[in-house]
């Protein structure tokens, strides 16, 4: 490892979700407004080896980073804040350390030994722990451990950080452990005792905390950080408070205002630069918070119950919204209710209309009755991967007339396939890892609504996808209006449709949500909101 990079430890007590990525991530936005270059790791305890084959219901979205790794959706956040790319690097499986260890312990390299949890497994979660640091390029590594202290699955992770205090030395290590302090509303009272115990658990690991960061929907008085100082072993100006936040992008200065980064600083030894630059964020934030209009905008897709399946959209709309003074009030609505009878009533409240990514048939009819009201209403449309496909389906249905139109995801035995399985998929019969994933080139016509977004003809863009447009169907559908506007230049794969006479219509194979950040909104989310509010003000 490089001595001069420096590493932080996030880990969290007491309840999941306390906010462990928003808080590395913000963190890591005010170390890097002091001029330090920073990245941030996520440690997830369990036994896929990624999230790639995980339903959305059990984690949330899949994220894919430039290098096509399919990771946790906090590494979203993590570009989101820090406008920084990730890699496979940056989100490690307690899958993917056993299957490193038993590979090795398959090809002898232990020599015979017997392979243990410590040192052999604990080895291997501490080689990743450092990786990015020994690429020379980060001042500071942040690393999130997944999970509760106390956890079975979370105990090699926390052995590990133990031993990474005495591999790194004073002044290079640091843990910071993100708690809950609960209001008892018939008592009126915060409560501490959680946090004690939470803390005591990590003591009972050999791990002494030396921030503590309070989630709280109360402010804590000073008697009652006075009490956590003094039963959890830290300095009275290390109990930092966490306080519910309007946004999350409120984070950032909430922490800087309660000096995070300067006790961080101070612990690390690293030179406290005053001059932090935060103007394009607070610029962000107010405009965020001072829309001069507004939308509705409808997102259709069949894990809306779990808004975290589209996190990396909805932080898009955000984005997006505020660097055109819009406040986008999105309405997840299930593609699983919506029918041929009711898509009028449930839809006529919208000004533009986005039809999210997803598998399977279930709710897909549901899809193809949105996509028709859209387009012959004139209603602004974005389509994205599976989206765009059934773009695809409903227009050679219902425009170029070819009845029994599909994927064959959805029906193998179609008659026309206007949506296929990819050539280099036919032979796979493994799901994990194996879609066309990650970062790759389309070049678009210079006539279009793509060009006139992205203001280039080449642009690169993030893929998890295993079906694709069907170039023998490309002739008759591009005859009827139905135009692809953007191309893999290598494979000529259809990445971008667009239909000619219709206000905005546009439909994409890539996931252009992912590469959407606080400091570079997407493109296309910003004008597929500017057409709906020039449709409102029809």
């Amino acid at each position: 490892m490089a001595p001069s990079t420096k590493y932080i430890f996030i880990t969290g007590g007491v309840t999941s979700s306390l906010g462990k990525g928003i808080i590395a991530a913000s963190l890591g936005k005010l170390l890097q407004s002091r001029g330090f270059s920073v990245t941030i790791q996520k440690f997830d305890p369990y036994l896929n080896i990624d999230p790639g084959t995980l339903n959305p219901y059990e984690h949330g979205e899949c994220y894919v980073t430039e290098d096509g790794a399919e990771t946790d959706l906090d590494l979203g956040h993590y570009e989101r804040f820090l406008n920084v790319p990730t890699s496979q690097s940056n989100n490690i499986t307690t899958g993917r350390i056993y299957n490193n260890v038993i590979t090795k312990e398959r090809k002898g390299e232990f020599l015979g030994k017997t392979v243990q949890v410590i040192p052999h497994i604990t080895d291997e979660i501490k080689s990743n722990f450092y990786k990015l640091g020994q690429e020379g390029k980060f001042d500071v590594v942040i690393t999130e451990i997944g999970g509760c202290v106390g956890d079975i699955e979370s105990l090699p992770f926390i052995e590990a950080v133990r031993q990474a205090r005495w591999d790194l030395g004073p002044g290079n290590f640091l843990v910071i452990h993100l708690t809950l302090i609960p209001y008892l509303k018939a008592a009126k009272e915060l409560k501490t005792k959680p946090t004690q115990h939470s803390v005591k658990q990590l003591l009972e690991a050999g791990i002494q905390p030396d921030i503590l960061v309070c989630r709280t929907e109360h402010h804590l008085p000073q008697e009652v950080k006075k009490k956590l100082a003094l039963f959890c072993n830290v300095q009275l100006n290390s109990v930092i408070e966490a306080m519910d936040a309007e946004s999350i992008y409120d984070v950032p200065l909430l922490m800087k205002k309660e000096k995070l980064d300067e006790r961080v600083l101070s612990k690390l030894k690293l030179p406290s630069k005053t001059n932090t630059d935060l103007e394009n964020w607070k610029d962000f934030l107010g405009k965020l918070k001072n829309p001069t209009q507004e939308v509705t905008i409808g997102l259709i897709g069949k894990y809306v119950s779990l808004p975290d399946s589209y996190k990396s959209i909805i932080e898009s709309f955000t984005h997006a919204g505020a660097s055109v003074e819009c406040q986008v009030n999105l309405k997840l609505i299930s593609s699983e209710e919506l029918n041929v009878d009711n898509v009028k009533s449930k839809l006529s409240e919208l000004d533009g209309i986005l039809v999210a990514p997803g598998f399977g048939e279930r709710g897909f009819e549901g899809k193809i009755e949105t996509v028709k009201y859209a387009r012959t209403n004139n209603i602004p449309f974005f389509g994205i991967c599976l989206g765009m496909q059934v773009a695809v389906i409903e227009f050679a249905r219902n425009v170029v007339g070819l009845e029994g139109a599909n994927s064959t995801e959805m029906d193998p035995k179609t008659p026309h396939p206007v949506i296929a399985l990819m050539e280099e998929q036919k032979k796979i019969d493994q799901m994990g890892g194996t879609m066309r994933l990650g970062s790759y080139a389309c070049e678009l016509k210079k006539s279009s609504k793509a060009y006139a977004a992205y203001g280039k003809s080449k642009i690169q863009e993030r893929h998890r996808h295993r079906y694709e447009f069907n170039n023998a169907y490309l002739e008759s559908i591009e005859a009827k209006g139905m135009i692809a506007t953007g191309k893999n230049p290598e494979t000529g794969l259809v990445e971008i449709i667009e239909i000619k006479n219709h206000p905005w219509f546009v439909g994409v194979q890539f996931h252009p949500e992912y590469k959407s950040t606080v400091l570079n909104p997407q493109p296309l989310f910003v004008k597929f909101i500017q057409a709906a509010i020039e449709n409102k003000l029809k």
